[in-house]
């Protein structure tokens, strides 16, 4: 099978506990995605090829260098998808009257949005639109995840994360999450032990506690090569390996790893032997 075309991030699902993938790839003379079940090609040769070319994931213009994972120096400093306080939303400066794109900010940033801890590299605290679970945690390659609290807005979630974050891990180590390396973490002990030391702030904010379960999931592995080397495809144009499967935004490979998500934009060829 050949797939040809600009890429974004794998869009996934969870069925039955299993992580699913399917590959954005925008062929040329398409003006819509094609979605390509590339888990079922997992076990053959894989061949990636980059010619090049780099198109902007928001406006299709062709860029040198992607900035923000798919955007070009003009839309990194001018969209609010872009802006400082996606990362860290405890910054938002929307009542300040400065937000770039207040029309996207209200749709995506005044919704509900979710706290949860995952286990990855280990356990980590984290937030997400009530509307990208479970994707947030399968891009990550958690494979356990449980939903705390849930809040009025994007600030307000990020507020609560980062004063969390003091005494808790937020970042993943990506090396260890791909080895399937993880501490042995009892998540429902440590989401009494937040709501106990935090009771105060969580009252202040309006948080509302959540009584879920833990969400385990598996991803579509066969083996894991012995060193995680990283591909990236403005140094290594050509890449190749037998495919051994997904995990967060990564392709697995026998030779090493590859970040789709860190290549949005980027035309590319596959070839599944």
């Amino acid at each position: 099978m050949q797939i040809e075309g600009n890429l974004l991030k794998m869009k996934t699902s969870l069925k039955d506990g299993k992580a699913c993938y399917q590959l954005p790839v925008k062929e040329k003379g398409n003006e819509d995605y094609t979605y390509f079940p590339i888990e079922e090609q997992i076990g053959k040769n894989l061949k990636i090829t980059f010619d090049g070319l780099i198109n902007d994931i928001y406006d299709q213009k062709p860029i040198k260098k992607s900035y923000a994972q798919g955007f070009s120096y003009k839309n990194l400093i001018t969209l609010a998808r872009c802006d400082t306080c996606i990362v860290k939303p405890e910054l938002c400066h929307y009542d300040e009257g400065t937000c770039r794109e207040p029309k996207w900010g209200e749709e995506h940033c005044f919704i509900p949005h979710i706290i949860y801890l995952s286990v990855t590299s280990g356990a980590k605290i984290g937030i997400t639109r009530n509307t990208q679970v479970p994707h947030r945690w399968i891009d990550q390659g958690a494979h356990l995840a449980l939903p705390i609290l849930e809040v009025a807005d994007r600030k307000t979630s990020g507020l609560i994360e980062s004063e969390i974050a003091k005494e808790m891990n937020d970042k993943t180590n990506w090396r260890k999450m791909l080895k399937g390396e993880s501490e042995d973490v009892d998540l429902y002990d440590l989401r009494e032990t937040i709501f106990d030391q935090y009771a105060d702030l969580l009252d202040e904010m309006d948080a509302k506690d959540l009584d879920e379960q833990i969400i385990e999931i598996q991803y579509p592995i066969t083996e894991l090569p012995e060193k995680i080397k990283s591909f990236g495809l403005d140094k290594s144009p050509v890449v190749e390996g037998k495919f051994l499967g997904i995990k967060g935004q990564y392709l697995i490979m026998d030779t090493g790893v590859i970040n789709l998500r860190k290549h949005q934009g980027y035309f590319v060829d596959f070839k599944f032997n």
